[in-house]
């Protein structure tokens, strides 16, 4: 496809309407700032999926260390300290930026934040909106103030497919518009550009997210020679509503945090013999406790009967609907549960100001890979993150921009059709890159991978190919098990344990152990 237009800006691109990218832009304000977004901001994504609510130390009786100390015990010895200090020392203050931007979050009868308690928190500190809408809310807000604000310009309809650069430098991106005769691509060039692209659930047939979270900005990313960290790290959601949804609804975690516990089809309580914390362990050992439940034979039910009964409909309120929907009441029957990629703790590697390895290249959210979610992120840590980082890379962004108008782009024609990642591809990934690996599973998914490769015929399905390749090549070359990502042949954890760092081209040849070209055991 030739370019069809190239659109220029003095001022930052970003890709991605979501938290993070949103909050990005209202604090580069009043410099001029373009976010395309691929669906309608504000109201699609994965920030507007998310149910927990933020963690963040605003309690009387919590400080930022405490909450920094269960950060580190729940990333399973690979997060990095200073960014965990710094995103809990920094955490009070975003959630008072949201605050003046008119997120309507819970309070108590005294007109304070209500505070819930969450799984591996020692103290009750997420903030929440409407129970269980903290990311659709707080999203429509910053939509909101962003269509406000005249330095900032929202384009839908835009899916960028591939980076540009120039003498070493990333200048722009990229981007199709319209789907068959009408394609049409654009180069948009910026003087700085944010990725705020999302995870990469939607390449495992069982996930809680929504099926535009590809993996294309890490692809993207990692197809321009950008270092990616902690790939191997996929964080598994253990209560995904076992209804045959795709993508399966979420049975957020403050419902364990009010109460509720598993049971087996035999209505036994199970996670209580796993851990101390029982249903609040850390997600990774619920889940697994919950995948042998399953591999046993059992069906696994999430019971909120006792703990929150006939509150739950006004409490919780999605969750209630999404159940609904499959003619249960979790207020009178448990609700049936299984194991759904979540969360990616891997990504682009960036530092402290959100600046990846590309220069010109900043990333915030869950397509990026901070130090702060180690092998385990904590609950609620993901929207703080995007927050932090947003306003960390805004002020970084800002003193390569010059004052200006905001682009005048012309509209995106109706009609985008975006690829679904195959379907072998998906069924591959849960599969063989699951909950538990093995290397025979590990090269099977490898295999794939490279099939789908030689057969590929647009950018887009090659930038889903890389992430995935990352994320397998990586769990090969970990021979231990640690956080999200367990093997069956290394269930041990090595004792001084490492992040991950590697290119795309490292994924070709790592060493004879993880080649893809040489299909030995790791």
């Amino acid at each position: 496809m030739k370019i069809d237009n190239v659109i220029e800006t003095d001022g930052a691109l970003i890709l991605g309407a979501g938290i993070a990218g949103l909050f990005t832009a209202l604090k580069l304000a009043p410099l001029p700032c373009l976010v395309l977004a691929g669906t309608r901001p504000g109201v699609s994504g994965s920030s507007a999926w998310a149910q927990g609510g933020i963690a963040a130390a605003v309690g009387e009786s919590d400080d930022w260390q405490s909450h920094a100390a269960d950060t580190l015990a729940a990333g399973a010895g690979l997060c990095d300290p200073e960014i965990a200090a710094m995103v809990a020392r920094e955490a009070p203050d975003r959630i008072a930026d949201l605050v003046a931007y008119g997120a309507p979050f819970d309070r108590d009868a005294d007109g304070n934040l209500a505070l819930g308690l969450e799984a591996a928190h020692s103290r009750a500190r997420i903030v929440h909106v409407g129970g269980d809408r903290a990311g659709a809310e707080i999203s429509r807000t910053l939509a909101s103030q962003a269509r406000a604000t005249p330095s900032i310009k929202m384009l839908d309809g835009f899916h960028a497919v591939e980076l540009a650069q120039e003498n070493g430098r990333i200048t722009g991106v990229f981007a199709r518009c319209g789907s068959g005769a009408d394609a049409r691509l654009v180069l948009f060039r910026a003087r700085a550009v944010l990725f705020a692209t999302g995870g990469l659930g939607a390449l495992y047939a069982v996930t809680t997210n929504p099926l535009e979270a590809r993996g294309e900005g890490l692809g993207m990313a990692a197809r321009a020679g950008a270092v990616i960290a902690d790939a191997e790290f996929v964080q598994f959601h253990p209560t995904a509503i076992a209804v045959g949804r795709d993508p399966a609804p979420l049975a957020t975690e403050a419902l364990r945090g009010e109460g509720a516990v598993l049971i087996n089809g035999k209505g036994e309580r199970f996670m209580a013999a796993e851990h101390p914390d029982a249903e609040l362990a850390p997600r990774d050992i619920v889940a697994r406790a919950i995948h042998r439940q399953i591999a046993a034979g059992e069906k696994t039910y999430l019971d909120c009967r006792a703990a929150i009964g006939a509150k739950f409909a006004t409490h919780f309120p999605t969750v209630y609907a999404a159940c609904a929907e499959a003619g249960i009441n979790p207020a009178r029957q448990p609700i049936p549960v299984a194991p759904a990629a979540h969360y990616h703790m891997g990504g682009i590697a960036s530092d402290a100001a959100g600046r990846s390895s590309l220069p010109g290249l900043w990333v915030a959210g869950e397509c990026a890979s901070t130090g702060l979610h180690g092998a385990n992120r904590l609950a609620s840590n993901s929207l703080l993150e995007g927050l932090v980082f947003g306003a960390r890379a805004a002020e970084d962004i800002k003193g390569t921009l010059a004052a200006g108008k905001p682009v005048s782009a012309p509209p995106a024609p109706r009609g985008l059709a975006l690829p679904a990642p195959p379907h072998v591809l998906r069924a591959a990934m849960t599969r063989h890159v699951g909950l538990e690996r093995d290397p025979e599973g590990l090269n099977a998914a490898l295999d794939v991978i490279e099939r789908l490769e030689r057969e590929a015929t647009g950018t887009e399905l090659l930038n889903m190919l890389a992430a995935a390749k990352l994320v397998t090549v990586g769990a090969l070359a970990r021979q231990e098990s640690r956080g999200g990502h367990w093997r069956s042949d290394f269930p041990q954890t090595e004792e001084h344990g490492a992040r991950s760092f590697r290119t795309l081209s490292d994924a070709v040849v790592t060493n004879e152990a993880v080649s893809p070209r040489k299909r030995v055991k790791s």
